[in-house]
């Protein structure tokens, strides 16, 4: 390799010399070394892109024969992240770095310093883009292995990563062009350091809360979120460093703080849709003064109901037992007694029992709640058996609308706003 290397550097010198003789001869008095300069460097940047390109044809030919992603991950991770081109700018511009003193051999010393300094500078940005990519490519293993977890806490890892990186490479490359020793820039950021920490607070709180979040498994892309502080619900689209990213249902998205992943109460709904359950808990208000005790003639009329017939059949018969031996048994107000509102909490249950939409394996529940300024609540806890919204909202919707009306053969009313 090194005696290659020594014959590409003595051709190179045999056919340079020409050209430097005949710059000088067409070149203005006194203009032909900067003539000499330009010509130099053109000539070793088109060296440069030829074997960069070379190298890359040659580099990316090799890993395309192993396209199978499930087989090959990683090989395509690193394929399709280019760090096979950051490969190639390394090779081309040590090349370049290791040739250019025998383009004019001899003449244009001043100017070797120049071209060291400013091949060392690529390498600091081919090393800056390599870093960068290395880290895409790291996140593109993880997408073909469909690791979602490990996707966000390397997106928090790499965003740090690239802040971290543009600010040491940029020192780095402030020393490389200038001469610096990198212990006399380092050393003076030490009075900087509280300064430092208040601009990247947010940087650190995200890179925080992405570690956070992937190794707790609370949630990830993909994810029904519902965060009440900011009214919001949707689907989570992006995970980054700063800000996440969230496609509402209304067409629209939304940005929010990350660290807010870990100090805010957000729902996270996904559990809905991989369990295939979706809740109802939805109440009907209906006024107090309306409720009253079943009469005799109350009864039998709602015995014509299929699913509360025999019920008020089999209570009929036990409450006048009980009112057999009872004193002033002909007081409506002494012993138990049914209820319009009772007998119709009754036919809600035993309704929604008979919906097939509704998940029979989890609770079905008609109950009262606390009484408000509104009337006495009648609530209904139940899951549909599909998740899918527009079919939720139209089974949810089915069921209020038989109550809301069924209502009216018990005699109850229902509260509304009356203007």
């Amino acid at each position: 390799m090194n005696d290659q290397l020594e014959e590409t550097k003595d051709f190179l010198q045999e056919l340079s010399e020409p050209l430097y003789r005949y710059i000088s001869r067409i070149s203005p008095t006194g203009l032909d070394w900067v003539f000499h300069i330009i010509v130099k460097i053109i000539l070793l940047w088109v060296i440069f892109l030829v074997i960069d390109i070379l190298l890359k044809i040659i580099i990316n030919s090799v890993f395309r024969i192993f396209h199978n992603k499930e087989k090959y991950p990683i090989v395509n991770s690193v394929y399709e992240s280019r760090v096979t081109n950051s490969i190639a700018h390394l090779f081309a511009l040590l090349i370049v770095g290791s040739i250019h003193e025998s383009i004019f051999s001899g003449a244009l010393v001043k100017t070797t310093q120049f071209l060291i300094r400013s091949v060392n500078l690529g390498l600091v940005m081919i090393f800056a883009g390599m870093l960068y990519r290395g880290l895409t490519a790291f996140r593109n293993y993880f997408v073909i292995k469909q690791d979602f977890y490990k996707i966000m806490a390397l997106n928090a890892v790499s965003e740090t990563m690239k802040i971290l990186g543009i600010f040491i490479f940029s020192v780095v490359g402030i020393c490389v062009v200038f001469g610096i020793k990198g212990t006399t820039i380092v050393g003076s950021l030490g009075a900087i350091t509280a300064v430092l920490v208040l601009v990247f607070r947010d940087t650190i709180l995200g890179f925080v809360t992405g570690i956070h979040v992937a190794t707790s498994k609370n949630l990830k892309v993909g994810d029904w979120v519902s965060i009440p502080k900011y009214n919001l619900e949707g689907n989570i689209a992006e995970i980054n460093l700063l800000t996440t990213r969230i496609n509402n249902f209304d067409k629209t998205f939304s940005t929010i703080p990350t660290y807010d992943l870990m100090t805010t109460e957000i729902k996270n709904l996904q559990v809905i849709s991989e369990t295939n359950a979706r809740r109802i808990k939805k109440s009907i208000f209906f006024n107090i003064n309306s409720f009253k005790f079943l009469t005799d003639e109350d009864i039998e009329r709602l015995k014509n109901i299929n699913l509360i017939s025999e019920y008020l059949s089999n209570k009929s018969v036990e409450l006048r037992k009980e009112k057999e031996n009872m004193a002033h048994n002909e007081e409506i107000i002494n012993g138990r007694q049914l209820t319009n509102i009772g007998v119709f909490r009754y036919y809600a249950q035993k309704y929604i029992e008979k919906i097939p939409e509704l998940d029979k394996e989890g609770p079905l529940i008609v109950r009262q709640l606390n009484i408000t300024p509104q009337g006495l609540p009648l609530e209904i806890y139940s899951f549909t058996n599909d998740t899918e919204w527009v079919r939720f909202e139209q089974i949810q919707a089915d069921i209020f609308d038989h109550l809301l009306v069924a209502s009216k053969q018990f005699e109850l009313e229902v509260m509304q706003v009356k203007i």
